[in-house]
């Protein structure tokens, strides 16, 4: 273990510098505060401390400044998981990128089989990075307390934890798939994402979680997927490959693959805590000593098996007695250690600026007398943006602008003091939603074209011969045609073949070069098709029917597009500066999924003819946000937009959205629901006829004759799906000027199947956002013991939990039941009979974390985006429809955390058999991007309906 180097570097900024990262300005100003020089001093010389006065991010810039200073490792514990991955995040803004180890807990209970594989291979990778002596002075360790109350694997037993690959290895395929299975990985047909492998021959295909390859160029890598080539029992090619195109490209020279079999292992084998691995050289830091002490306490009280986990005392007591120092950093508390060394940190809240952006300029402008204005800004469009601000507010300002991430501002120091300082975040400035930001990028499932995918067995519609059976691929060489004089120079190479089964087994082959011509059969006939008779009349004669009941459709479509064609719409220009500003302040990194469908949008807007394109996306996967850019594109050129969502809480969330993401231009967002009086409505009618508002959003109330519009120019449907008949022709009525923009999960199947035949434009998102994860989905009988399991894991995790019954009588009871698991926690109940102010205060409470679990009924269905809640449980799972449940299903696994899905089955009655596949199919795609197989399936047992 590597000890601190006995000479300091001359300066705090030189260990940033030598990562290859500038610190920043104004933290070498700090460098002299006589608040953090005589903290440092003390812990530097092995007194412990206690500091008060944290406020804001406050205590991430005190560690980071404390391991500049002292030059000592700095190990920095927190009570809540995501405060540990801010810390990290804050932290590397500080000291520069890599000074930061995170060690994750890991977010399931002892015992339980769903291990994530990357954080435990994240656990293991920062357990040898201490033992090999990678934490040196001047970085930093952050660990939330559950963390550390997590046993590790012992340093000796870390070897049997990880698989190394090289070319060249003599290793059979069977053996590498004992490996990975018992490692912890999945066995697919065909690899989507981390923790999965699939073998096809000689050839293995391994998404690993937390791998480190080198390349034949010597730089590590590690989160693409490796493709395994075996001849024989040796090991021939190691290579990364594309999802995408499944080409392999890169070559690599070793693969090490970290596993998870290790759980029981852990526990029983001589399992260490992280902080025996850890340098004693270190400084330790505990943010908010009481909470998490009280975390911590709350984490042990709800594990049933206590055998690997560390209880807080011994936590603590490690934390005090083996390392350099003890520092306690908290707002209020004094600290329980009665020889430690008091210091007050000069640090406090930053002010609430005002809602209206030219006051808010002004009153940052202000604080320019008294100390040195930071304003840091997640990107670059939000820089640029802030320098417009500047311009036309506050011009000659002197803040400064800073890019980095930061949580929370805060204070720093005495009005006039020197080294008095602002920092404040962007977000917090213009009372912008906190930006979540994700590190690293799954590659996405392909749900969206694996829905064509055939499998033997399978019903299929060729265009000419009618429904056949498929069968398989075949190859074959095809014969050369008789008297061809040039058949020996042109010789015909073998070709892929559909094999189809008509009736009287007679068998067709079709080329896959002319596989239009082949369907997946998605007929509402129950059992099996009766195949149809090549060459017979029967389905000619079915297709003229079929023809003639489309016309009465195809007519009033044929009005509405002819119309569409003729009455020319509104014709947008190019994106203009704000445009580019406004789609540069998005948070997170779009997928090119996002990019390529923002494209088609935009070639639509700037036709002539108006836009009607479905944006087929599963949850999750950005569509709100490009409904936010085509909107604003709209107003910038004057015209005003209609957003309908088909519930009141999913209004009154894309309302908080829009108005967030506008809030630094001059559009105005309002809303129409009943959580609004009627006064307020008519209000909000009256400014919306005027011109008065730019964004109007609303459940099916935007759609009355008393909606009027000054100058409508585009509506957005979410949901479309929601919507009832007498709203569908209220929106084909619009389609014929203004542009439509509509968003969807899981479209109904005539939707999906207009647009797969090419009646509606389609753009489909497949692309998962960063960090997301699928969600596991299991299907079980009514278990009061798994209930409990879950509900305990979720909360272990610092998260929360849906718990959706669809019967109103009854839901008070269905919470007392779940009360009766969960004793500790807080519940709250919701249901669309209550009182409109009622809902929004039960909605509220949930969304601000004052409650632990929601009892509710489908009202959360639609748009409810509540990243910390990651499990959900459907009681009487049977009584939803498969769209229903992946709706829901879709409102867990936002955020960076591994979501449960539990579907229970009634325990007094049997299921019926269109239920049982709807859960059936629920269960198997449960992979990223499955809503379009899900709108596949639900085609299939529905029927196509009358197209």
């Amino acid at each position: 273990m590597r000890q601190p180097p006995d000479t300091p570097p001359d300066s705090p900024s030189e260990n940033a510098a030598h990562r290859g990262v500038a610190a920043p300005a104004w933290l070498d100003a700090l460098a002299s505060d006589t608040a953090l020089t005589g903290l440092a001093a003390a812990l530097a010389s092995g007194r412990d401390a206690v500091a008060t006065g944290s406020a804001g991010s406050s205590t991430n810039l005190v560690a980071a400044m404390i391991a500049r200073v002292a030059q000592r490792p700095v190990i920095l514990v927190t009570a809540h998981i995501d405060d540990a991955d801010e810390a990290c995040d804050e932290l590397d803004a500080l000291l520069g990128e890599g000074a930061t180890l995170r060690f994750p807990a890991l977010e399931t209970l002892p015992g339980e089989s769903h291990v994530s594989l990357e954080q435990y291979a994240e656990r293991i990778h920062t357990q040898r990075a201490l033992l090999g002596g990678a934490l040196t002075p001047g970085m930093a360790l952050v660990c939330p307390v559950q963390a550390l109350m997590q046993a590790a694997p012992a340093p000796d037993a870390l070897e049997t934890l990880s698989l190394r690959l090289r070319p060249g290895d003599v290793r059979t395929p069977d053996a590498v798939v004992r490996w990975l299975d018992g490692a912890g990985y999945e066995r697919v047909d065909a690899v989507e994402e981390p923790g999965q492998f699939s073998v096809r021959g000689g050839i293995m295909d391994v998404f690993p979680s937390g791998a480190t390859a080198l390349g034949a160029d010597g730089r590590a890598s590690g989160s693409a997927p490796i493709r395994v080539d075996f001849f024989g029992d040796e090991i021939e090619s190691l290579r990364e490959f594309d999802l995408d195109t499944m080409g392999s490209d890169r070559k690599l020279r070793e693969v090490e693959l970290v596993g998870a079999a290790a759980e029981a292992m852990s526990r029983d084998k001589g399992a260490v805590s992280i902080l025996e691995c850890a340098p004693p050289g270190a400084i330790v830091i505990v943010h908010e000593t009481m909470e998490v002490v009280e975390q911590g306490r709350g984490y042990f009280e709800r594990v049933t098996d206590a055998r690997s986990i560390f209880g807080p005392p011994a936590v603590l007591k490690t934390l005090q007695e083996r390392f350099h120092a003890f520092c306690e950093v908290n707002q209020f508390s004094t600290g329980a250690n009665p020889g430690a060394a008091r210091f007050a940190l000069p640090a406090r809240a930053l002010p609430d600026f005002s809602q209206d952006v030219p006051e808010a300029v002004g009153e940052l402008r202000a604080m320019e007398g008294a100390r040195r204005v930071v304003v840091v800004c997640n990107n670059d469009g939000e820089r640029s943006r802030l320098e417009e601000l500047r311009a036309e507010f506050a011009a000659g300002a002197r803040f400064e602008a800073h890019g980095a991430y930061l949580h929370r501002g805060f204070l720093w120091g005495e009005d006039g003091e020197p080294g008095a300082l602002a920092l404040v975040p962007y977000h917090e400035l213009l009372h912008r939603y906190d930006a979540r930001r994700r590190v690293r990028r799954l590659r996405g499932g392909r749900a969206a074209d694996a829905f064509v995918d055939l499998q033997p067995g399978d019903y299929v519609v060729h265009s000419e011969h009618g429904v056949a059976r498929f069968v398989g691929l075949t190859t074959l060489k095809p014969r050369a045609p008789k008297r061809a004089p040039l058949a020996e120079e042109h010789a015909v190479g073998a070709e892929e073949y559909l094999t189809l089964e008509f009736a009287g087994r007679s068998r067709l082959h079709v080329p896959v070069s002319q596989i239009e011509q082949v369907q997946k059969y998605v007929g509402g006939f129950k059992g099996k098709p009766p195949l149809s008779t090549i060459g017979g009349k029967k389905w000619k004669s079915q297709k003229a029917k079929a023809g003639e009941s489309v016309r009465d459709l195809a007519a009033e479509m044929l009005r509405v597009q002819a119309a569409r064609e003729h009455l020319p719409g509104v014709r947008y220009p190019d994106d203009t500066a704000w445009q580019k500003e406004f789609e540069a302040e998005f948070p997170f990194e779009e997928t090119e999924d996002q990019l390529a469908t923002l494209a088609e949008i935009k070639r639509d807007m700037q036709r002539e003819r108006p836009m009607d394109r479905l944006v087929c996306g599963d949850v999750g996967y950005g569509k709100t946000e490009l409904a936010i850019r085509a909107a604003f594109k709209a107003v910038e050129h004057g015209k005003q937009v209609a957003v309908l969502a088909p519930t009141t809480i999913l209004v009154e969330q894309h309302e908080r959205t829009f108005a967030s993401r506008f809030a630094d231009y001059p559009f105005r967002v309002e809303s129409l629901s009943r959580f609004k009086t009627r006064s307020e409505q008519n209000d909000v009618l009256a400014r919306v006829r005027k011109g008065q508002v730019d964004v109007v959003i609303g459940t099916h109330r935007l759609l009355s004759k008393d909606v009027r519009f000054a100058d409508l120019g585009l509506v957005v449907v979410d949901e479309e799906q929601r919507f009832g008949v007498e709203h569908k022709q209220s929106l084909l009525e619009l389609r014929v000027t203004a542009d439509v923009l509509t968003l969807s999960a899981t479209p109904i199947p005539r939707t999906l199947h207009m647009s797969m035949l090419g009646l509606r434009d389609i753009s489909s998102l497949t692309t998962p956002p960063l960090d997301r994860r699928a969600v596991v989905t299991e299907v079980l009988p009514y278990n009061e013991r798994r209930i409990k399991q879950a509900i305990a894991r979720e909360l272990n995790r610092d998260g929360q939990v849906f718990f959706v019954h669809n019967r109103v009588h009854n839901i008070r009871s269905v919470a007392d039941d779940v009360q009766r698991l969960a004793p500790g926690a807080r519940i709250v109940v919701g249901h669309g009979q209550m009182a409109p102010a009622e809902l929004e205060d039960v909605m509220l409470r949930f969304m601000r974390r004052e409650a632990d679990i929601l009892v509710s009924t489908t009202i959360i269905e639609s748009g409810v985006d509540i990243p910390n809640a990651n499990t959900m449980i459907i009681n009487d799972a049977d009584r939803f429809g498969l769209a229903d449940l992946h709706q829901l299903r879709g409102r867990v696994g936002r955020y960076k955390h591994r979501a449960y899905c539990y579907l229970l089955l009634p325990e007094s009655r049997p299921v019926k058999d269109t239920a049982r596949k709807r859960l059936q199919a629920i269960e198997q795609f449960s992979m990223l991007g499955a809503g379009f197989k899900i709108a596949m399936r639900d085609l299939e047992i529905r029927g196509a309906g009358n197209l």
